[in-house]
């Protein structure tokens, strides 16, 4: 920490399965590396938040990074209130786009990947017919369709029992129905402050989902695709961390 002048701050967050643990290596390392604070945390539904205090997720992500935001502006000598920036990770890129349009203490805005809305990222790899169910509210329907998909795919049956204990609910279908509350449609337009949108090519988690929320963005802004050419197509640049952090922080210095 450098005792003379304050900084520039990173506040980071994981998504929808994070751990505060991780978050050292995809953000506070390479932030204390390019001369930034870093504040990291688990939010409702997030590591110890849900394992210990069964705190579920909230759509209201702004709810939970104003108190953040207070905390850092606690210390002014370290921390330049002008120079606040908010990066989220994975189902992150949803959560860190919302305080952005509510939180105007926010300079900067980094979405790892971006995500639209929730409930169209989750039906995007459903049959038409189960879709066709869900609008239909037959919510038994919903929940024997999904937990036999469950059985033969590993993939959905963690989305789903993750997705249930974290959101705390008790079903899929609440769980989908749930989802329906993480969109940025109403209020992407409130976002003022400068975002990055990244997204890497073949990322299998929110396919087609950061393109939507850039083109929706009215703030200055840029969009930074990663491709297997540059091996760093996996969900949020894994395998990449250097050439990714390269560039979010080169787009922060020049924002700031």
């Amino acid at each position: 920490m450098d005792d003379k002048s304050s900084r520039p701050t990173l506040i980071a967050h994981g998504g929808f399965d994070s751990t505060l643990e991780e978050l050292y290596t995809f953000a506070a390392a390479p932030a204390l590396e390019r001369g930034y604070n870093c504040l990291t945390f688990e939010g409702p539904g997030q590591g110890e938040v849900i394992r210990t205090q069964q705190i579920p997720f909230k759509y209201d992500w702004e709810k939970v990074v104003t108190p953040i935001v207070d905390y850092a502006l606690t210390r002014p000598d370290e921390v330049d209130p002008k120079r606040i920036a908010l990066m989220g990770f994975s189902m992150g890129g949803y959560l860190a786009a919302r305080p952005a349009a509510f939180e105007h203490r926010i300079g900067a805005c980094i979405l790892n990947d971006g995500v639209f809305d929730g409930y169209d990222a989750f039906a995007s790899s459903f049959p038409k017919s189960l879709v066709t169910a869900i609008n239909n509210g037959n919510s038994e329907i919903v929940n024997t369709v999904l937990e036999i998909l469950s059985e033969s795919d590993p993939n959905t049956r963690f989305n789903i029992k993750h997705g249930m204990w974290t959101a705390g609910v008790n079903t899929p279908f609440e769980l989908i129905q749930g989802s329906k509350k993480y969109t940025l449609r109403d209020i992407v337009k409130n976002i003022t402050c400068p975002t990055l949108v990244l997204e890497a090519e073949k990322d299998d988690s929110f396919p087609g989902q950061p393109k939507k929320v850039f083109e929706a963005l009215t703030c200055p802004k840029k969009y930074i695709l990663f491709t297997t050419e540059e091996g760093a197509e996996e969900h949020c640049q894994s395998g990449a961390s250097a050439l990714s952090n390269q560039r979010i922080f080169d787009w922060l210095d020049e924002t700031f």
